[in-house]
């Protein structure tokens, strides 16, 4: 039986960034009137109405769009880009992200993120999956994504980073870290050229390092969860995707806090990498507005 055909639910999606003044949503709605298309999607949002930074997503539903895309590009730069001082982008409905996945030996938000790629829930194509460690080939190569065993040894992490670049540079346009047991440096972040995003337990900076859980446990916390965040060259301190948390007692072992610690970062990692892929996430300095 044949695959049903996907609905188009938009045609493009437009991306604008540009200092806050009067004018702006009418310009970009009028623009889109007269070009005859349908907005089915808006979120906007101001920073300060006053000097601040003004912020728009908007998707849409134009017929024939796709025989003139070049003709549309020149014609919003005109009469609205450049009116405005604009940074914006469009994105095309069927335009995929590619995405790669580097993780250790915990394989719960890579199993997730690949179920996920499976269902279609991610609008992405997942290139390939690297690794410090053998373990996870066989769940890479069983959904026919290409795995790459790339160790890192204390004295040579430079050499792995080099080999990752080899890897990624120009070949993604989003690195995940479903618990990927390593520190990238500054150098490899700046040369990747694409972004970042990682996942940890949400116990931080509290309970740091080795057995999280089990020393949160003794501290009796009442609360776990996860934080999804962007990477940048400060040590988990990059602009914050998405979090959550459940409500734990004393009753909960410490295997019992690290399953619902898994549950939480799996299903924190693939929100943040959704809400990624669907442009729904913007950098506002050091924090993040998502749409």
């Amino acid at each position: 039986m044949a695959a049903p055909e996907e609905i188009e639910p938009y045609t493009a999606r437009l991306l604008i960034d540009c200092a806050d003044q009067p004018g702006i949503v009418a310009a970009v709605s009028g623009f889109l009137f007269e070009q005859g298309a349908n907005i089915v999607s808006s979120h906007q949002y101001s920073s300060d109405p006053i000097g601040g930074r003004f912020y728009l997503r908007t998707e849409f539903f134009l017929e024939g769009l796709a025989e003139d895309r070049e003709g549309f590009r020149r014609d919003f730069d005109a009469v609205v880009a450049q009116r405005f001082a604009m940074e914006w982008e469009i994105r095309y409905w069927g335009e995929r992200q590619r995405v790669a996945i580097l993780v250790s030996r915990y394989d719960h938000c890579l199993m997730d993120l690949l179920w996920r790629w499976r269902r279609r829930e991610l609008d992405a194509d997942i290139v390939g999956v690297i690794s410090n460690h053998p373990d996870l080939a066989e769940e890479a190569v069983a959904v026919s994504v290409p795995f790459h065993h790339v160790p890192v040894a204390k004295s040579a992490k430079g050499h792995a980073e080099e080999r990752m670049l080899e890897l990624l540079c120009g070949n993604v346009d989003l690195v995940v870290l479903a618990r990927y047991m390593q520190i990238l440096s500054g150098e490899f972040l700046d040369r990747l050229g694409a972004p970042v995003i990682n996942i940890h337990h949400s116990f931080l900076p509290a309970f740091a390092g080795a057995n999280p859980y089990r020393r949160a446990r003794e501290h009796g916390v009442k609360l776990i969860g996860a934080t999804a965040h962007y990477v940048t060259a400060e040590l988990d301190g990059g602009p914050i995707i998405e979090q959550d948390v459940a409500r734990v007692d004393h009753r909960q072992s410490v295997s019992e806090l690290e399953r619902i610690g898994r549950d939480i970062e799996r299903l924190v990692l693939s929100r943040a990498v959704s809400l990624h892929l669907e442009d729904r996430v913007i950098a506002d300095g050091g924090r993040t507005i998502v749409f």
